[in-house]
């Protein structure tokens, strides 16, 4: 009985903001087309046909970019009346939008509640740090607005969280983003460590993330959380509770933690499918969803190479203490995987340090 999960960018790559780390504008640039435009109604309708021809079970249909609602908002009422018309047998679906916060407003966030979309909204912490790199394309902050946007959504009461990249700068000022996020009422949180560009040795633009930061980001961000937990306020850290839950012999729900990659189904908007939205890149075009069916997807050669080599990337960790949590981390981490040559992530001295630090901890948590 298959699920299927999806990541659609009906906009492309296309945004309103001017990220100054932002990895898919990174990768738009290493392939032939930087750009494929904005999907048609067409082709949402030939992949939400397929996919719910092709799940049995569950279907994710989850909306990125770029910036995904440049598409304009009758697009997305589309998408919903089309999952209405051919989910014919019952499919459970759910559906998920990552979004910048700039074009919320009332209208938006009405339609998102109504249809039960769970919200991805970006926000890097306190003005100061938020406006280092995520800019507009005019070069302005962004911060006011984004806020505003969670204000929108809150008083809408769309379920949504807050992600969060880790930069240098968000490790060295983490306390101060907790407890604003804290004080504003956002308490579901994802952080996800900051990406160098493809091909540059790691650790050398302005924002990136080392290895040494990032460990103490975690631990300090872990006493915040474990601090708060310990009091009974909750605090949703989706990092921390995939820890748990995996101590209390659960399967985690983030990729990160899986020990292999899986194919994540990202549909570009001409139809280009990519197995992970890190990977968007010409050698790894799996085929086209308005010319190939899922099963002829995941059989693609592109597929194949993808998953073998994530496989083998992950042997060198067996001999950890702490592989059954860590186990390897994100692929994108271990690049450049060169033939024969050792693989290793690159926040492996990170993980190590923090699962020492905090291993007693979480394994307290997950008995209580």
């Amino acid at each position: 009985m298959p699920s299927l999960n999806l990541l659609i960018k009906p906009a492309s790559g296309g945004c309103n903001m001017r990220c100054r780390y932002c990895f898919y504008h990174d990768e738009q640039l290493n392939r032939d087309t930087f750009s494929y435009g904005q999907m048609s109604e067409e082709t949402l309708e030939i992949l939400t046909e397929k996919a719910l021809r092709y799940a049995t079970r569950d279907c994710t249909f989850g909306f990125q970019g770029g910036e995904p609602t440049l598409r304009g908002l009758d697009f997305f009422r589309k998408a919903v009346e089309l999952q209405k018309k051919y989910n014919v047998r019952g499919v459970r679906i759910s559906n998920a939008i990552q979004t910048n916060g700039l074009l919320i407003d009332d209208e938006w966030a009405e339609f998102l509640h109504k249809n039960r979309f769970l919200v991805g909204l970006s926000l890097d912490g306190s003005k100061d740090v938020h406006d280092l790199n995520r800019v507009d394309a005019e070069g302005r902050g962004t911060y006011s607005r984004v806020l505003h946007a969670a204000q929108v959504l809150t008083a809408h009461k769309v379920d949504f969280n807050v992600l969060t990249v880790v930069t240098g700068r968000t490790a060295d000022s983490i306390t101060k983003i907790y407890n604003f996020f804290r004080r504003s009422g956002l308490l579901y949180q994802q952080y996800i460590p900051c990406l160098d560009p493809l091909g540059e040795p790691r650790g050398t633009s302005p924002y990136s993330l080392v290895p040494e930061k990032y460990a103490k980001f975690l631990k300090t961000l872990f006493d915040l959380w474990y601090r708060d937990i310990k009091a009974g306020n909750f605090i949703y850290i989706r990092y921390f509770e995939n820890l748990v839950g995996m101590l209390m012999g659960r399967a985690p729900e983030t990729c990160t933690l899986w020990g292999h990659c899986a194919v994540q189904n990202v549909v570009e908007s001409d139809g280009s499918v990519y197995p992970c939205d890190f990977y968007c890149l010409d050698e790894w075009r799996m085929g086209n969803i308005r010319e190939d069916g899922f099963d002829e997807l995941r059989a693609s050669d592109a597929a194949k190479r993808f998953l073998a080599e994530s496989a083998a990337e992950g042997e060198k960790c067996a001999s950890c203490p702490y592989f059954a949590v860590c186990r390897g981390g994100c692929r994108r981490d271990c690049e450049p995987l060169a033939p024969g040559a050792a693989r290793g992530n690159y926040f492996c001295p990170a993980f190590r340090e923090f699962f020492d630090y905090a291993m007693p901890r979480l394994k307290e948590l997950a008995r209580r």
